[in-house]
């Protein structure tokens, strides 16, 4: 026999060290493919726009451009209020607008679902007339003044708008004859008096004008 050394194959490498793991997905990306998503909080206040315009102020230097936002907001439980402001974009004076109606909330008085009474306001050049309506009328009003009763949560009046088709003038008044509003004042009960207590006072007033 040969004292020759043998040789050694190489050994065949696994097919299965060759194969990448699995990545696992954790945290939000995993969360959102498989889970729900989160409920969204419901707003304190509702809000529509009114009114967006593109205003241009000339200085020295040029002309600057920024944006007009006119909004109302209301919770539709009384409570409405309008904001006016300015911004460079778009969505920045929408929030400068939000934020200074909520400074300037206002509770709309109702008797019966309705208003108190009728009223009619002049703001500018625009007149604005609401009147009471019964249950079941609805609103019978268009425009701002609409917006401003619907989102204040008023389920029936009826209203008129004279002399003007600027939305601002015309909310700017439906907010000044809410305002003027006042609920009917309750009557005062007067003091029972017993029959005795009656006999004392009227005995007592006999002898101080003696």
């Amino acid at each position: 026999m040969s004292d020759e050394p043998k040789t050694t194959q190489p050994a065949a490498p696994d097919s299965t060290n060759n194969e990448k793991p699995k990545r696992e997905f954790k945290g939000k990306r995993g969360a959102r493919r498989g889970g729900k998503r989160p409920p969204q909080e419901a707003r304190e206040y509702e809000q529509k726009i009114l009114d967006l315009a593109r205003v241009t102020r000339v200085t020295a230097g040029g002309k600057r451009m920024s944006f007009r936002c006119a909004l109302v907001i209301g919770d539709k439980k009384g409570r409405v209020a309008l904001g006016v402001a300015k911004g460079a974009d778009v969505q920045i004076s929408i929030e400068k607008a939000f934020r200074k109606a909520k400074k300037h909330l206002i509770t709309i008085p109702m008797v019966h679902q309705t208003i108190p009474h009728p009223v009619l306001v002049k703001f500018g050049s625009a007149q604005v007339l609401l009147k009471p309506a019964p249950k079941g009328t609805g609103l019978k009003s268009g425009g701002a003044v609409r917006v401003i009763l619907e989102l204040g949560g008023l389920p029936n009046a009826v209203s008129k708008i004279l002399n003007s088709s600027n939305k601002l003038n015309i909310a700017k008044a439906t907010l000044k004859a809410i305002e003027m509003l006042r609920l009917p004042a309750e009557p005062v009960a007067k003091p029972v008096v017993k029959k005795d207590d009656k006999i004392e006072s009227d005995k007592t007033q006999a002898v101080s004008a003696k």
